[in-house]
């Protein structure tokens, strides 16, 4: 069984009071609504934070192009006419 805790938020009153009158209209309670908020969050975080390491993996095992991470040319070399 899932165990639930309680916590105290501190909001304001008409964002209180729109988010009664939000939760009534979609037939669910403020704390299903946060809870669904909340793990909505962390899993876009965590969605972010694979990507970052998958990108962050591709960078280290990218093959070496000859530069060896040294820019050898300027600006304006490469937009020579």
């Amino acid at each position: 069984m899932k165990e639930h805790r309680n916590v105290t938020l501190s909001l304001p009153g008409p964002l209180l009071r729109k988010f009664k009158v939000y939760a009534a209209s979609r037939d669910q309670s403020m704390t299903a609504l946060m809870a669904d908020a909340i793990r909505t969050m962390m899993d876009r975080d965590e969605q972010s934070a694979q990507a970052k390491r998958r990108f962050l993996e591709r960078i280290r095992n990218a093959p070496d192009r000859g530069t060896r991470g040294k820019i050898r040319w300027t600006r304006s070399e490469l937009h020579e006419r």
